[in-house]
């Protein structure tokens, strides 16, 4: 969804602040209401509206305001206040369309006689901006399109002032006015190229007294330039159409989808509707929601929408768990229903996304049965079986009706049974839900005034978006784009892309991979491994492009996976290579301005340009691009893998695989396919593939599944017209759905626009089918009518049907044949504190997210990855006092002082800290397990504290926990202190810290310093943790004490000083430590 307009007020705070100085325009002045706008608060940041006559008007997107009578001229500030009480939340209905406003600018108000207005208009085709002036403007401005003089400036070039004044200004007659408007329309189409606009109209331009004045402005920007904009565009707000209010679902979906690889759009057109869909794939979307409003359901249709791009189980369930929150608010009599359609995936793990919309189900259960809500279910792609086979399982588990269906059924037929034109098929009829649901009430439809295009029409239509052909650059048509001997370069280290090419090479029975080499400038050169067949084959990485090319010159095709943002670098790098003649680039989100720059170096360098957003193209026996056509079992069931007879052109490349799998069943297959991408300015057209489908003798009928928006399907009216194309042609053009919407509606790919009354799908329909092209009613007989098509010829001979032919096997890799699950291995390790593998990571079951959200901190992280269960907050506290109190003790003790020798020596952080706790034992630090044993021990056999003591006396033994170098009775060891207080404070029980109290009291009448230690309140304190939380049997307790979990702590609390200690001595640049001679006493072994 590249062009999407924006509030008058962001157009004009854009030009303010980018506009270069010394033009004539006064900076426009407005302040914007809503109901929420305090009048007064306006009024302290906007004087002058209490000083001026002024102007009020919604800012919603809404043409025409002053006919509709929407603008309050010349008014003051008392009037204004008063008009916007009458008009802020009035209910409007314009054409079809009702809404509210809600969103108003206020002006100055500029007088001027009627004769200073003029027009201006800049407006971005493929391979030109185009601007319109007109030197008489205003509301009666008449038709635009027939008035104003245009000026053409090609891409990537800029108007001079004599041009613009020659050009466009020829009817001004004052000199002054000429010279005013030349030096302003020159800075402002600066600022229209740097700040990615695609439109931008003024109307009425004011002119008076030598200063310019922007009264009423409309203006679109590329929304997928904020990555290059954002700092200049500030905060922008794109609004939702007039008479559709924005919802904060869709703007969580689109916050979702930014932040996502993934195409995630949903738009809300009925709260209140019984039909919900959640379509994978743009065009399939676009394909659905024309067959629900064919059905008679567009009244009941609740939202548009697509998830697409392979997103994760997680974003899945999200998109899913938004749709139900929307869906379960308000009941309707008939019950809901949800449509989970989708073609034939390319490359997403259908298993995957449906986890994801399982996990929304079972987060949604009570709701989806209060509502009444059917689920039904069509999908294909990788691991369809297994995803189908979930859905169905959680359908009956839960007792929600769900019924599934795979890619043996017709992509639409689910919508007929879910708007009750056709009952539940036997086989799938649940015992606990109806056989056939009911119709939608019948609606009137809407009134539709379609043009006829005339011959007179159809040339004007193609004159103004001229082809390669008519402006004399000729299409290549004499070689064919793909061969058996094709050899590509792929620009990303794309292994899945890349092996599934391998796979289809071997089963065409190509002699040799169709990969020669990797581009991936984040690594080093070297080679990487792949299969080609049972065979491992090792293509060669590069981390320079040009390099690659030099080296594989007999390359010449680059599929460019690269990133949005660099996708354009890339591939005017690859253009500049003159044995590349085929770029597929396929990323989605590339700036419009950056793919025309694209399209004008590859029309010079005679370079074919297929996306960009595209999965890319597939020629049956020879090349395939990427991950067109998905696995191989898909290959094979639509005989991928030798040449049929019919060759497609479609936008779409997920509808893509849906036509190939149509066409090995209604005909004997595809010759050749291409998806040119569903950006505004694809690199090439339909007609560009058409032609050369035309002239490729192995090619004997052709399909073109066109799309609402653009006008690119009336080239190939005007070709079969004028006996270009003579070969039999199959067309539809998807979107007619376009035309039962009240409000404007932006579809999945963004060209899926009708910008007028021509670009309606309905419209380029009927001209295909008055041109000569075969044309079904729906896209549901698209199947029957390419099945029409193809017996006729195979009946005059110009097909001729040949034997099939077995394919070879290609093998299975194992992580996908482990993923099916039709293989298993014992695992070398077990783990059950931490999963990584899922959507996000988990500690001991509870995901990282809700580790966060619950502030469980550094405590409650020990007691899941340790212990293996969340543990009492008084627990999770005292690990982390704990920690505080063993972090350091001073740089003398043995550890401390082996980290700083080692960082001394220039050693790194990890070896110095490492040195420093390989001295943790029972002499330093690690007397804690010990300490917990002994105690543990002795309270256990109701040995008395003085029994304990004369024992370990009398082994000559040291009580491990009890003794301190300096501290004594008389001066306590404050940590002890510290977590003596907390334990007893705290503990349920601490009859084990009791008993080692005991024992220190006997101790220290000995010796003062025979106090109980920090090691020693620790290991007691833990112990009586693991007795007394409830949460361990004491055989568990036991077992963490002889694996050393309490010694963990102490060595986890020291490694934090340890760090400090080594950033210490680097912070400081220590020199290399010697340890002095005096302080050495040196002995001769015969002393």
């Amino acid at each position: 969804m590249s062009s999407k307009a924006i509030y008058e007020a962001t157009g004009k705070d854009l030009i303010n602040r980018h506009i270069a100085s010394g033009t004539a325009l006064v900076p426009c002045r407005f302040a914007t209401f809503e109901q929420s706008t305090v009048w007064e608060d306006e009024l302290g940041k906007n004087p002058w509206l209490s000083k001026e006559q002024l102007v009020v008007k919604p800012d919603q997107l809404i043409k025409r305001r002053g006919k509709l009578g929407l603008v309050g001229v010349n008014k003051t500030a008392a009037e204004v206040r008063r008009w916007l009480g009458e008009h802020m939340a009035k209910e409007q209905t314009i054409g079809a369309c009702v809404g509210r406003l809600r969103h108003f600018i206020v002006e100055p108000f500029v007088k001027h006689e009627p004769s200073d207005e003029m027009y201006l208009c800049i407006q971005s085709g493929r391979r030109s901006d185009t601007i319109l002036f007109h030197h008489q403007g205003g509301v009666d401005v008449g038709d635009v399109d027939a008035l104003a003089i245009r000026l053409e400036v090609p891409v990537d070039t800029f108007p001079t002032g004599e041009e613009v004044e020659r050009v466009l200004l020829k009817n001004v007659k004052s000199p002054s006015t000429k010279r005013t408007l030349t030096t302003f329309i020159v800075s402002l189409y600066r600022v229209y190229i740097d700040l990615y606009f695609t439109y931008m109209e003024i109307n009425p331009l004011v002119v008076t007294n030598e200063r310019i004045y922007l009264l009423d402005l409309a203006a679109k920007l590329d929304q997928t330039a904020d990555f290059i904009c954002a700092k200049n565009w500030g905060e922008v707000t794109f609004p939702p159409p007039f008479g559709r209010d924005a919802y904060p679902e869709e703007a969580h979906i689109a916050d979702l989808d930014a932040k996502s690889g993934a195409s995630l759009k949903l738009t809300v057109l009925n709260k209140s509707g019984r039909v919900w869909t959640m379509v994978a794939g743009g065009g399939a979307s676009v394909v659905y929601t024309d067959t629900v409003c064919a059905l008679g359901g567009a009244h009941d249709l609740a939202n548009y929408g697509e998830y697409s791009g392979a997103p994760t189980e997680t974003q899945t369930a999200d998109y899913a768990k938004t749709i139900f929150s929307l869906m379960c608010r308000e009941k309707h009599p008939d019950g809901k229903v949800l449509i989970v359609g989708g073609g034939i995936a390319n490359f997403t793990n259908v298993a995957d996304t449906f986890r994801g919309i399982i996990t929304a189900i079972e987060t949604y259960k009570d709701a989806l049965k209060q509502y009444n809500v059917t689920i039904f279910v069509r999908r294909g792609g990788p691991n369809y079986q297994e995803g189908l086979r979930q859905m169905r399982e959680v359908g009956q588990r839960l007792r929600i009706p769900l019924y599934v269906f795979g890619p043996e059924t017709n992509m639409t037929s689910i919508v007929g049974l879910a708007l009750g034109h056709s009952p539940i098929p036997k086989e799938h009829q649940l015992d606990y839900a109806p056989k056939q649901l009911p119709r939608p009430q019948p609606a009137p439809a809407p009134k539709l005034d379609l043009p006829d295009v005339t011959h007179s029409l159809l040339d004007l239509i193609c004159s103004q978006a001229p082809t390669k052909l008519d402006l004399g650059q000729g299409v290549s048509t004499s070689m064919p784009l793909f061969s058996d001997r094709t050899k590509a370069i792929i620009w990303g280290m794309q292994n899945r892309a890349i092996q599934g090419m391998l796979d289809f090479d071997y089963i065409c029975r190509r002699s040799e991979p169709s990969v020669v080499a990797i581009v991936y400038p984040f690594t080093a050169d070297h080679k990487q491994k792949y299969y080609f067949g049972n065979k491992e084959v090792f293509i060669p990485v590069f981390s320079d492009m040009d390099v690659a090319m030099r080296k594989h010159q007999e390359a010449t095709v680059l599929v460019n996976f690269a990133s949005l943002r660099s996708a354009y670098d890339s591939t005017m790098q690859a253009m500049q290579h003159p044995q590349i003649n085929t770029v597929v680039i396929i990323a989605e989100g590339i700036p419009e301005n950056m793919t025309r720059k694209i399209i004008k170096l590859a029309d010079v360098r005679g370079v074919n340009i297929i996306g960009p957003a595209t999965v890319g193209g597939i020629k049956p026996g020879c090349f395939k691009i990427g991950n067109t056509a998905g696995m191989i079992d898909n290959i094979i069931d639509s005989k991928l893998y030798r040449p049929g007879s019919v060759a497609y052109v479609s936008r779409s490349g997920g509808m893509s695989n849906e036509l190939n799998n149509i066409l090995s069943k209604d005909a004997d297959g595809v010759c050749e396919g291409v998806a040119i991408g569903g950006d505004r300015y694809p690199g090439t057209t339909f007609i560009d593939h058409l032609l050369r489908f035309e002239a490729d003798p192995q090619v004997k009928m052709l399909v073109l599944l066109g799309e609402v928006g653009g006008v690119e399907e009336y080239h190939v009216c005007k070709a079969i017209r004028d006996g270009i194309i003579k070969k039999p042609l199959v067309a539809w053009c998807i979107g007619t759905c376009s035309d039962m919407f009240t409000s404007e509606v932006q579809f999945g790919h963004a060209g899926s626009l009708a910008g007028s009354a021509v670009e309606k799908a309905a419209v380029k329909n009927e001209a295909l089918k008055v041109y000569g092209a075969t044309v079904p009613d729906s896209f549901d007989g698209l199947g029957a009518a390419v099945g029409e098509v193809y017996r006729r010829l195979v009946d005059e001979g110009k097909i001729i049907v040949k034997e099939e032919v077995e394919p070879p096997k290609v093998p299975m890799d194992y992580d996908w044949a482990r993923k099916l699950g039709i293989i298993r291995k014992p695992a070398a390790f077990i783990s059950t504190i931490c999963d990584e593998r899922g959507q996000e990571l988990s500690y001991c079951g509870v995901p990282i997210s809700q580790v966060l959200e619950r502030q469980l901190g550094v405590g409650g992280t020990i007691s899941l990855l340790w212990f293996q269960r969340e543990l009492p907050e008084w627990a999770s506290r005292f690990f982390e006092l704990v920690l505080i109190v063993t972090a350091d003790h001073g740089p003398a003790v043995s550890g401390a002082h082996n980290t700083m020798v080692t960082a001394r020596a220039g050693k790194d952080l990890i070896s110095s800290v490492v040195s420093g706790l390989l001295t943790i034992g029972d002499r330093f630090g690690g007397a804690l397990d010990r300490a917990a044993a002994d105690f543990c021990a002795a309270y256990d056999k109701g040995q008395h504290p003085q029994e304990f003591v004369n024992e370990k006396r009398a082994k000559g033994e040291l009580i491990m926990g009890i003794g301190h170098r300096v501290k004594s009775i008389n001066n306590p060891d404050s940590r002890v202190r510290e977590l003596k207080a907390y334990v007893t404070a705290r503990w349920p029980a601490w009859p084990v810290t009791r008993y080692a109290l005991d024992v220190e009291a006997i101790t220290t009448r000995k010796k003062p310093n025979l106090i109980l230690n920090v090691d020693g309140i620790v290991a007691a304190a833990m112990v009586d943790l693991f007795r007394h939380c409830q949460l361990f049997t004491q055989d568990e307790g036991n077992n963490y004490i002889q694996m050393g979990s309490i010694n963990a702590l102490f060595v986890l609390g020291r490694t934090i000083g340890l760090v400090g200690h080594y950033l210490d001595q680097k912070r400081m640049k220590q020199p290399l430590y010697r340890h002095p001679w005096d302080d050495i006493t040196y002995m001769s072994p015969l002393n």
